[in-house]
C-alpha cells in the first residue's frame, strides 16, 4: 500500500468515525446516562461488530448482500426498527435511576448486532474493501493494514464521544434541576437517533 492510499484510508476514517452517528450518539448518550465504566462494553462493540463485518464484506459475502433487493431491504427495515427502539427507551429515560435499570441496558452483543442491522456500515465496509483491499495482488496484506486501522478509529471515535458524555453526567443529574436537564438531554439524543433512522430510509 502506499503513502498516498494510506494518507487517504486516515483521512475517510476521520471523516467517517468522528462525524455524529448512531454508534457515537449512543456512546456520548450511555456514558451520560450509565457512566464511562458501564458504556465501555457498548464502545468495544462497535469496532468488534464492524470489524466482523468488514471481514466478510472483504470474504465476498457483503456484496452478495446488498446485491439481492429483499435481503437489504430485510437489514435495512430492522436496522431502522432497532434505532427507533432505541430512541424510544433513551426518550423515556429522565433520571439516573431509570438509566441505570434496563432500560437502557444496550448489552455487546447488541451493541455487535447493531453493525450488521446499519445498512449504511455495509456500504461503508464495501467501499473500503473495493478501494483499498479487493483486485491487488497483495490485497490480505492490505487487509491486514487496513482492518486494525478501522478498529482504532471505530474505537477512539466511540470513546472520545463517551467521554463528553460522562463529563456532561454531573452537570445533567444537578439535583437543583429536577432531572430537566437530563430528561431534555436524552430527547435531544432520542432526537438524533431517530433523524439517523429516517435518513436510513433514503439510502
Amino acid at each position: 500500500m502506499t503513502t498516498v492510499e494510506f494518507t487517504a484510508l486516515l483521512m475517510l476514517n476521520t471523516a467517517i468515525s468522528f462525524s455524529p452517528g448512531p454508534n457515537t450518539t449512543l456512546s456520548t448518550a450511555l456514558a451520560a446516562n450509565l457512566g464511562l465504566k458501564r458504556s465501555m462494553r457498548f464502545i468495544l462493540a462497535v469496532p468488534a461488530g464492524w470489524g466482523l463485518l468488514f471481514s466478510i464484506c472483504a470474504g465476498g459475502i457483503g456484496a452478495l448482500v446488498l446485491a439481492l433487493p429483499p435481503l437489504r431491504l430485510a437489514i435495512q427495515i430492522l436496522g431502522i426498527g432497532y434505532m427507533l427502539w432505541l430512541a424510544f427507551k433513551l426518550f423515556r429515560s429522565s433520571t439516573l435511576t431509570q438509566a441505570n435499570t434496563a432500560q437502557l441496558n444496550v448489552t455487546f452483543w447488541q451493541g455487535v448486532m447493531l453493525q450488521f442491522l446499519n445498512i449504511k456500515a455495509w456500504m461503508l465496509a464495501l467501499a473500503v474493501v473495493a478501494g483499498w483491499v479487493a483486485g491487488h495482488a497483495d490485497a490480505w496484506s492490505r487487509f491486514a493494514i487496513v482492518l486494525p486501522v478501522m478498529l482504532c478509529f471505530g474505537f477512539f471515535s466511540n470513546l472520545s464521544y463517551a467521554l463528553i458524555g460522562s463529563l456532561l453526567r454531573a452537570w445533567l443529574e444537578d439535583a437543583e434541576h429536577a432531572g430537566r436537564r437530563l430528561r431534555w438531554f436524552n430527547r435531544i439524543m432520542a432526537g438524533v437517533l431517530a433523524a439517523t433512522a429516517a435518513w436510513m430510509t433514503r439510502i
